[in-house]
Order: structure tokens, then C-alpha cells, then sequence
């Protein structure tokens, strides 16, 4: 029997009424979301399904925090902290999507070789603020992790790499991420050379910052473990230049006169002996010649202009070579004048 066009209407009429919840249930899953740019929400330590579905809805990121909800509890979601970053009109589907597979985005930041404290500090001062990175570069438990107790500061305790962070990372989360990755990469590497542990970092640090030519390191040491052993003041340059910076002039500049001859525990110009701490992160190779200085003659060295440095035995002979060092700047200048 052939229906009549009224119910025939009427019963489509039902069936889309049926199917227009399950039609709006897919497009608030399925459908473009609200968010107009991309934007990054913070999951922290703690975070609960109610405060992040909540919180994704106030900054726009998806329309119904209550189908959120809903997903997350049906699906047992465990949120992982980070950093998540959401694309425009994501929808509600991507973004769940996203928090489920933990996707967290990561910042590279690299602290290289030859880094000192202010450098480490702009680095970090995205993820770190800096008066806790000052804080937290004088803590005894963070110096205690990295090995070395009685470390006044975190200076050279810190491993050259290139560290993944994101901004739901605790400061001091971070810095101990520094300070085990230096416990574990270079500590055992200080272990077994002329002079203990800590001074043989402290002298790697100074051979980091005179020279970066892996060939010439050995050399380096080697002149200042024989200052070292005669009583001879190091008169190393870059320590000079950290006791100006430590004196609160944060100039990064070559230094003057009045930085060679300013009182200070960390000018080995006015002081005999290391300074009490690493000036700097040490490389590998400065690190190698800090533990096994090449014996020789050798008490003075001088830049040869050229990216270099020249040796002598003698006060006599490095005068010389200062003078072919001067020469040689004398000549880059005029050069450079045309």
C-alpha cells in the first residue's frame, strides 16, 4: 500500500529529527573550533579535567567545555604537563587529539662552550625569571647535584648541550636539568689529572677562554700549571674581565687597564692562584688539557693577532713577541683604514 505524500513527509521529517543530535554531536566534535590564531595553553603540574576544559574555553580554544569533559572522562584522559600548541579553528576533536598523544612543544635552547653565568641567564630568561636564575646559580643543593659541594656558584657546572624545554617547566626544574646533565656528562671526565676535581675545572675554564684552538689548549695549561707550581701570578685576561663583571660592570668588552688592576679574588692579577670558581663552561678538549698540562718551558704566551698565540720561555722573548703581536695589529688597521 503506497504511503501518501504527507507521511511520507512527515515520517522523513522524524528521521532527520532523529538524526539532528547525532548530526550536531559530530559537527561540535568534528567542526571547525572558535580559535582565530594559533595559540599555546600552559598544562601545569596538577592541572584537573575540569580546570583545563575550562580553561581551553575561556581562552577560545574550543566552544563547550562540558563536551570536553564529557570526552575526557569516557576516555580516562591523563593530562600531561607542557606546552601545547593549537591552530586556528583546531577542532574540538584536534585538540583532545593533542592533550591525549601528549604532543608538547618544545623549545630548543643551547647553552654552548665558553658560556659564562650572564650568558646562561639570557639564555634561560624566557623560562627562567632572573632574579630566581640568580638565586638558584648560588644554591648548595644544586651544587651539591652537579658534584661539587662546596661550589660558591653554579659557574662551569653547567654541560654544553642543547636542552628541549617548555614553558610548563618549574626555574628550578630546569636549572637541576642543567646541573645532572653536567653531573652525569663531564663530571667523571675532571677525575684523575694533576690537580683535583674542581681546580681542574676551574683551570679549563680559563684555558676555554684564552683559546678555542684545541691544539694550542694543552700549551695553555700547561704555562699556567707552571705558574701554579713557582708561586707566579696566572695574569689570565678573561679573569680580569669576570671580576669586572662581578663588580657589577657589565660591559663585554676587551680589558682596560683599570680591569687588570682592580683588587679582586677573581683577578689573577692582584691575586695569586685559580679563582674560586670556573669563569666560564669548559669544551671537552680544555677540560683534556686541564688534566694532563703540557710540561715544558714555557711561562708566557701572547696572541700572534691571527687567531693564535705565541710561546716563550722568557720575560725576554715574550716582550718580543708582544711587539711582533702589536706589529701585527699595527697592520690589520692600516689595512683596514685602506
Amino acid at each position: 500500500m503506497a504511503r501518501s505524500p504527507i507521511s511520507l513527509r512527515l515520517f522523513l521529517a522524524i528521521v532527520l529529527l532523529a538524526a539532528l543530535p547525532c548530526l550536531g554531536g559530530w559537527w561540535a566534535w568534528k567542526g571547525q573550533g572558535p580559535l582565530q590564531q594559533e595559540a599555546t595553553v600552559l598544562v601545569r603540574k596538577g592541572t584537573s579535567i575540569n580546570q583545563m576544559a575550562d580553561q581551553l574555553e575561556r581562552e577560545g580554544v574550543i566552544r563547550s567545555a562540558s563536551l570536553f569533559k564529557l570526552w575526557a572522562r569516557s576516555r580516562k584522559l591523563q593530562l600531561i604537563r607542557g606546552e601545547y600548541t593549537f591552530t586556528p579553528q583546531a577542532s574540538l576533536s584536534d585538540v583532545a587529539g593533542k592533550l591525549r598523544r601528549a604532543e608538547i612543544h618544545y623549545t630548543p635552547i643551547s647553552i654552548p662552550e665558553g658560556a659564562h653565568a650572564w650568558a646562561v641567564q639570557r639564555r634561560l630568561k624566557e623560562f627562567v625569571p632572573e632574579e630566581v636564575f640568580w638565586a638558584l646559580w648560588k644554591s648548595p643543593r644544586l651544587a651539591k647535584t652537579a658534584g661539587f659541594e662546596a661550589a660558591p656558584s653554579l659557574e662551569g657546572l653547567v654541560a654544553p648541550a642543547t636542552y628541549k624545554l617548555h614553558h610548563a617547566m618549574e626555574p628550578e626544574e630546569i636549572m637541576l636539568m642543567l646541573v645532572e646533565a653536567f653531573r652525569d656528562q663531564v663530571r667523571p671526565r675532571l677525575e684523575g689529572g694533576a690537580l683535583p676535581p674542581y681546580e681542574t675545572l676551574i683551570l679549563a675554564s680559563l684555558v676555554e677562554k684564552e683559546t678555542r684552538l684545541p691544539e694550542e689548549q694543552p700549551r695553555v695549561a700547561g704555562v699556567y700549571k707552571k705558574r701554579l707550581d713557582i708561586g707566579m701570578r696566572l695574569q689570565c685576561d678573561p679573569t680580569s674581565l669576570y671580576a669586572r663583571w662581578l663588580s657589577g660592570d657589565l660591559r663585554f668588552t676587551a680589558p682596560l687597564v683599570q680591569d687588570i688592576r682592580r683588587p679582586h679574588p677573581f683577578n689573577t692579577y692582584t691575586v695569586s692562584g685559580l679563582p674560586p670558581t670556573p669563569i666560564a663552561i669548559p669544551s671537552p678538549s680544555a677540560i683534556a688539557a686541564a688534566r694532563e698540562p703540557l710540561a715544558g718551558k714555557d711561562l708566557y704566551f701572547v696572541a700572534t693577532g691571527r687567531g693564535g698565540h705565541t710561546f716563550a720561555p722568557s720575560l725576554r722573548d715574550h716582550n718580543k713577541n708582544v711587539g711582533v703581536y702589536r706589529k701585527e695589529i699595527a697592520r690589520q688597521r692600516k689595512v683596514a683604514r685602506g
